[in-house]
């Protein structure tokens, strides 16, 4: 397949990618928890009734099985099937990588296992390689042993640095580590032409920073896994591509952690504390709307784990003094809880359906990425570099500068 081709497959995809989730915004553009019941009830009364009826280990068998999904909702959203085979990727074919026993010490196994795939999947490079957010350095590590090549680290943390530093010096790679903040112009000015920029899962904007300078810059290529779509300074998503920019979808910061809820299964202990945490905010936020008289969502921020340990009166206590409510005497916390774990099976009842656009709008958000190298002189490819037991994120994007006849 030619570039050219190649330019017109991603381009018609994406196309075809926004026209579909465009027409279908209604079943996925909102937010469950901000609702105190079925979101789409009174426009799906049937599909309500038909969800209603499941129980939430059926809901939760339907969610890892995307076609059976698309089946169950194509009397309402008859474009699930044309959706999920639009989201669909061919697997790279990996070079057979794995890393020395020695050098595997202080890498967590999954991590592990991301690394040897993304590392099989880079494009062919004579030179050197720019590692961005790159930790203790694992993966440029790996890169420079197997291929032989210098890799310039960059990373924020100071200590990481250190550590990534010894582990170089340990295992022989010929690496230079420079402590420094992504976003900060001289951090950008360290791209060279002769590099190869790689990022695994680096977060949000710390990835298309990275795809932004490597076209200022002119580097030879670029090969990133995104990952963390939410995390951007603004208020909505900042499209690249021409393409993305002329669309008519909006993304808020909410909309972009829609693809984040395909995650790796869980341990029993994990998967209940999630539930509990869930059924909590849920409940305290019936209970802030009863003590304020204002009936909307009101966010409550991240906690610490360590307080699912604890009471529901606990967290509701902690949660008020977040938002600056007061708890009178008195209060039936019970009560509330009981509503909590009453909303708890609607909102996983329209997260279900949500979650049928969740691979096609991260296929979406890859292919703006795609489609922006690929504007600016770049030979881009697609691709999943593992199986998503491995990581839900699992797109893989490597672009390499076409050289001018």
């Amino acid at each position: 397949m030619n570039c050219r081709t190649t330019i017109a497959v991603l381009a018609h995809r994406f196309q075809q990618l926004d026209r579909l989730l465009t027409e279908t915004r209604r079943w996925w553009q909102y937010q469950p928890y901000h609702h105190l019941t079925l979101a789409f009830a009174d426009e799906a009364p049937a599909l309500a009734a038909r969800l209603n009826a499941m129980s939430l280990a059926q809901l939760n068998e339907l969610d890892g099985d995307m076609a059976a999904l698309c089946a169950l909702l194509a009397p309402w959203i008859p474009a699930g099937a044309a959706l999920h085979g639009l989201s669909e990727l061919e697997r790279f074919l990996p070079e057979p990588i794995q890393c020395a026993r020695e050098m595997a010490m202080h890498m967590p196994g999954r991590k592990q296992a991301q690394i040897e795939a993304f590392c099989g999947n880079l494009p062919p490079h004579q030179g050197p390689y720019l590692e961005w957010c790159a930790g203790k350095g694992h993966l440029g590590r790996l890169v420079s042993l197997h291929r032989g090549a210098e890799i310039l680290s960059l990373e924020l943390q100071g200590q990481l640095c250190e550590e990534g530093r010894r582990l170089a010096a340990r295992d022989g790679a010929r690496m230079q580590f420079i402590e420094a903040d992504a976003f900060a112009a001289e951090s950008g000015a360290l791209i060279a032409e002769q590099h190869h920029a790689m990022a695994l899962h680096a977060c949000g904007e710390l990835h298309t920073h990275l795809l932004e300078r490597v076209v200022e810059r002119g580097a030879r290529g670029v090969t990133v896994s995104p990952c963390c779509y939410h995390l951007i300074r603004g208020s909505h998503y900042r499209p690249l591509s021409t393409a993305a920019q002329a669309s008519d979808l909006q993304l808020t910061k909410a909309d972009l952690r829609l693809p984040l809820q395909e995650t790796v299964t869980a341990g029993a202990r994990i998967s209940r504390l999630r539930e509990l945490e869930v059924v909590w905010r849920l409940a305290f936020d019936c209970l802030q709307r009863h003590l304020r008289g204002v009936d909307e969502y009101l966010p409550v921020p991240n906690m610490q784990k360590s307080l699912l340990t604890g009471s529901f009166e606990a967290f509701c206590a902690w949660a008020a003094q977040r938002k600056g409510l007061i708890l009178p005497a008195g209060l039936d916390l019970a009560a509330f809880l009981a509503m909590g774990e009453a909303r708890y099976g609607d909102v996983a009842r329209m997260e279900l359906v949500r979650h049928l656009f969740r691979r096609p709008l991260e296929i979406w958000l890859a292919l703006d990425r795609a489609l922006f190298l690929q504007e600016q002189g770049y030979r881009v490819e697609v691709g999943e570099f593992c199986d998503k037991p491995m990581t839900p994120r699992n797109i893989l994007i490597r672009a390499v500068r076409q050289q001018m006849s």
